[in-house]
């Protein structure tokens, strides 16, 4: 599983529903795990964003369907973000140094 973070910002509808944002959050992440993606937490923020959804996905493409399905309802925007642990991170450090390192080799 891969891990992700959503910056959600509410749209001027998701203003106007505020008083539910708790209640659709909490259907978010049921219908979420329906499709095998986790929820890890959300935070409401002050700041740019209005809330923050952290969660485990098998893979990019359910990712981006969670984000999209979030952002069609009309109540929020999202940009969602892969992130990467200190050991997946090695394993990009590892690669990226070996492309600069064979830079021009890569076929």
């Amino acid at each position: 599983m891969s891990m992700y973070i959503s910056l959600v910002s509410f749209t001027q509808e998701g203003y106007r529903n505020l008083k539910d944002t708790r209640k659709r959050a909490n259907s978010f992440a049921k219908n979420a795990k329906k499709r095998g993606i986790t929820i890890k937490e959300t935070y409401w923020t002050a700041g740019r964003f209005d809330i923050i959804h952290v969660f485990e996905a098998p893979d990019d493409e359910a990712a981006a369907s969670l984000a999209f399905a979030l952002g069609s309802m009309g109540n929020v925007r999202t940009e969602t973000l892969r992130a990467f642990n200190g050991e997946e991170m090695e394993k990009v450090l590892g690669e990226a140094y070996e492309l600069h390192v064979d830079r021009g080799t890569l076929t």
